[in-house]
């Protein structure tokens, strides 16, 4: 059985898309079809099906995932100890939605350049999915947020990056208190059932402040873009660049500053991988360190400011 037809089935059902893994694997939306139709005929039963523009696994998919998981591992921990002492092979790394976009470019950048060798695949998701996928071992890293609970001891963490809690507000809003802001405007909330919605809600009940509802999001994106329109004011993480574009908002610091989250790195100090993940913690380290002599006028410029098209926007 070639494990490339084992990868692709994975890929396939993690992606719920044929032309995603296609794109993710840099090869044709046939060719993986190709290959998943190849280990249906092996195994000798249907692994996914069709549901409209999306793809599932079948009974049968479902029953052989967890095992073609494992060995997917199984083949990349001999890959890594037959390279042992070498720097090269595969790191599967996840990332939360908004450091991927805010913190990897940078870390990757350094990353190509220091350590070529180092090939990495990265799973995109919300930061409950990919602690499940850690525990696992599907992952060998992932940038999350820190979790509020006790994680394994076979686990290490880093800090990567402090995002503290802001009120986003509309460009030209008059009013400059956050927790008047809170009481009074619409609130444009993020969805209760994250990181984030829990680490809001648990504010407000700190601050004692019953919002008047308006919208429930799913994605900071959105949020943004309802805030720029006017539509309400949120209280969201002060997450790294960039931002949507061509919005106009302002940043109102709370005065309580200590609530907000920390972004780290989450690996498993046992993985024969182990070595890739150091190399990659150094170079993120580097990348994010912040520039001599600029943190303080950060904090100071950005404490009320207007954000307009064409300016820096974060």
């Amino acid at each position: 059985m070639d494990s490339r037809f084992l990868e692709s089935f994975v890929m396939v059902i993690d992606n719920g898309s044929i032309a995603e893994t296609a794109r993710r694997l840099n090869i044709t939306a046939a060719g993986v079809a190709q290959r998943i139709h190849a280990l249906e005929a092996e195994i000798g039963t249907r692994l996914i099906a069709r549901s409209g523009h999306r793809v599932k696994p079948t009974e049968a998919g479902i029953a052989i995932l967890d095992r073609a998981r494992e060995v997917l591992a199984n083949i990349r921990d001999l890959e890594s100890a037959a390279l042992y002492g070498q720097l090269s092979g595969q790191l599967r790394l996840g990332a939360t939605g908004s450091s991927t976009s805010g913190l990897l470019p940078k870390i990757l950048k350094l990353l190509a350049k220091r350590y070529p060798q180092i090939e990495v695949y990265i799973v995109s998701a919300n930061g409950g999915e990919l602690y499940q996928r850690m525990l696992t071992s599907d992952l060998d890293a992932a940038i999350i947020p820190q979790p509020s609970f006790a994680i394994p001891k076979v686990f290490d963490w880093r800090v990567l990056r402090e995002e503290k809690l802001i009120v986003l507000a509309a460009a030209g809003t008059h009013n400059q208190d956050p927790h008047d802001l809170l009481a009074t405007e619409p609130f444009i909330r993020p969805r209760r059932d994250s990181w984030l919605g829990r680490m809001v809600e648990g504010y407000l009940r700190h601050a004692r402040i019953r919002p008047k509802d308006r919208f429930e999001l799913d994605t900071l994106e959105a949020i943004t873009v309802m805030v720029d329109q006017g539509l309400g004011v949120s209280l969201i993480y002060d997450w790294a660049p960039p931002w949507p574009e061509g919005l106009s908002l302002q940043k109102l610091p709370l005065p309580e500053n200590r609530f907000g989250r920390q972004l780290g790195l989450l690996w498993n100090r046992t993985s024969l991988r182990v070595r890739l993940v150091r190399a990659f913690l150094e170079v993120a380290v580097e990348a994010l360190a912040p520039k001599s002599g600029t943190t303080r006028k950060t904090a100071k410029t950005t404490r009320h400011k207007t954000i307009k098209p064409g300016e820096e926007k974060h």
